[in-house]
């Protein structure tokens, strides 16, 4: 009855996407851009019942910039003010759409 009762692992809907996005922060710079990346998928993935090498992958970007969250959050909170993090990365881009 244990391993009924157990919960399995759930896929995300999103985990292509974001493991190509945590693969880029591990291996990139705490620019305003990523840490507000690194910040937005804390969130998405707190409490989420898989992605268990994502989550473990955030925790090793937070160390590796020397945060915790609440450093993190402090920041990007910072950042998203001016409210140009996002907007920076499209305003180089020319959008034919």
């Amino acid at each position: 009855m244990n391993s009924v009762e157990k919960t399995q692992d759930q896929q995300h809907p999103q985990y292509k996407r974001d493991r190509a996005s945590v693969d880029t922060l591990l291996a990139g710079e705490a620019t305003d851009y990523n840490l507000s990346e690194l910040a937005r998928l804390i969130i998405r993935y707190r409490g989420f019942p898989g992605a268990r090498d994502i989550q473990s992958d955030l925790k090793k970007v937070l160390q590796q910039w020397n945060h915790t969250e609440e450093t993190l959050y402090e920041q990007t909170r910072k950042i998203h003010a001016t409210g140009e993090v996002y907007r920076k990365q499209k305003s180089d881009q020319e959008d034919w759409a």
